[in-house]
């Protein structure tokens, strides 16, 4: 490494953030970005350890210390080249990714971890702005066609892959737009989607063909698909959401989160009016979830101008620090407070929707909520319990539920003949990512659950590894063994 001694002489430094009341106006990206020496400085801190967790924290295995130290040495084009052998999208996770590597740093064990994810945004950016990162075409193309179901983060990398392995590659999107949950789900203070169509006309470029409002199983046929492609990925995510069985829910103000996120994101994007949205514009919002979902939602509440926001989480308050049985390099489960809390919301843990309040219009005026404890038995699945005489009942106008996904959904597993698990995703192994059907393939969300941009990223790319195996009989795509580093 450059700086053998940068993680002694140096501290974490993040980026710093827009003040809350100026960039409540707005639905931009409000992070500040660091001067480069500074960077450089960050990059410094990685600090030679003799074996590098970070590499195992990450599902793509970035190579981290390669490209810290590049950017330390300021030589950013490298680092560029470096960060995209094994991440195709690195401009998505710098901005979405919860950054599992930080929390397997070896720094992290007694010092604040190195700002992985911070320099990843930093190096993809600064190459896109000087023009590094280009179309690059496949010299030569084979006579097989891909058809990938699904535009999200699984289905882009799968598409790019087997793009660059001179497939001709056809992704099918069902919405307007491709991008999936990025374009749809994500909020543009988090991602705006610029970033989103920047990279998609790279794709175009290299040879990639997009067809949207294409809904495959209803508008698209899945006969024609079999008929027209040699291989298939479903990459269409999980996206039935988890409802609350409880009394009321029916009432005209509870609402799935991603049809609100939806609705705003489309209104950002110019394609309806305000007046189509969902709004929170002067009510009192009770957010239930407490995930990104739930913390997209009270960003989004209150740059609507929402009265009050609330959230409720069922789960104990995390600790802040790294709870005992969670120990260094594994992911813990710690208090996270994110720039939309810091927005503006009050916050409940351990505490219970028990039904929905309306009106004789069928109107939610209101909810009742119980406090919860969980009880914990060795051997056991922990137990919910209700504590005696906690009953509540909160004013609200509207009800967000952020309690995330329960599978995929099922149209295209009966149409195609497929396999699904006990969880409702489609059934493949991570052995080559085929389902019962032969020449149809699965990953990201659909096969493996709600999971992480990281994860989706991880899993289209290796998808696309086992089908150029299933069209060729053999591949030069990177493969990324479980427990090994990533060959390049």
């Amino acid at each position: 490494m450059g700086k053998t001694t940068g993680f002694l002489e140096f501290e974490r430094v993040d980026e710093t953030y827009v003040k809350v009341e100026k960039r409540l106006k707005n639905y931009k990206e409000f992070t500040i970005p660091l001067e480069e020496r500074k960077l450089k400085d960050q990059g410094a801190r990685c600090m030679d350890c003799g074996i590098p967790f970070c590499h195992s924290g990450c599902p793509l295995g970035n190579l981290i210390p390669d490209f810290n130290d590049k950017v330390y040495q300021g030589r950013w084009k490298e680092a560029a080249q470096i960060l995209h052998s094994t991440n195709n999208f690195p401009e998505f996770t710098g901005r979405l990714c919860p950054a599992p590597c930080e929390e397997a740093c070896v720094l992290g064990i007694n010092e604040d971890p190195v700002s992985i994810e911070n320099i990843e945004k930093n190096i993809v950016e600064t190459a896109f702005e000087e023009g590094w990162i280009k179309a690059n075409p496949p010299k030569t193309r084979t006579n097989k066609k891909v058809a990938i179901i699904g535009s999200g983060p699984s289905g882009l990398a799968a598409a790019q892959q087997l793009n660059r392995a001179g497939h001709s590659v056809t992704v099918f999107e069902r919405d307007a737009k491709a991008g999936g949950l990025l374009r749809y789900g994500i909020p543009d203070f988090k991602l705006e989607k610029h970033v989103i169509d920047r990279r998609l006309s790279i794709l175009k470029e290299e040879g990639i063909n997009f067809k949207t409002n294409a809904n495959v199983g209803k508008n698209i046929s899945v006969e024609t698909i079999k008929a027209d492609f040699d291989a298939v990925l479903l990459s269409g995510g999980a996206t039935v959401k988890r409802e609350i069985p409880i009394k009321g829910n029916h009432l005209k103000g509870v609402v799935q989160a991603m049809d609100f996120l939806k609705l705003n994101n489309q209104y950002v994007d110019g394609l309806i009016g305000f007046e189509e949205v969902i709004s929170a514009k002067d009510k009192n919002v009770i957010v239930i979830g407490g995930g990104d979902t739930g913390s997209d939602c009270i960003g989004t509440s209150n740059r609507h101008g929402a009265h009050s926001v609330v959230n409720f989480e069922i789960l104990s308050k995390p600790s802040k620090g790294r709870p005992a049985n969670q120990p260094w390099p594994y992911w813990p489960m710690r208090l996270k407070t994110t720039s939309s809390h810091q927005e503006g919301v009050e916050r409940y843990f351990s505490i219970s929707t028990k039904e929905f309040l309306g009106d004789k219009n069928g109107n939610l005026i209101g909810l009742k909520t119980v406090e919860v404890e969980w009880v914990f038995r060795e051997d056991e699945r922990p137990e919910l319990k209700e504590i005696p005489n906690t009953e509540k009942e909160w004013n609200c106008d509207l009800v967000l539920l952020a309690l995330g996904f329960t599978g995929a959904e099922k149209t295209l597993a009966e149409q195609f003949g497929l396999e699904m698990d006990y969880r409702t995703n489609i059934k493949a192994t991570t052995k080559n990512y085929a389902t019962n059907m032969k020449g149809i393939f699965t990953a990201g969300d659909m096969r493996r659950g709600q999971s992480l941009i990281v994860w989706a990223i991880s899993e289209g790319r290796q998808a696309a590894h086992h089908m150029d195996v299933f069209l060729m009989g053999h591949s030069n795509l990177p493969l990324k063994e479980d427990g090994d580093l990533p060959r390049v």
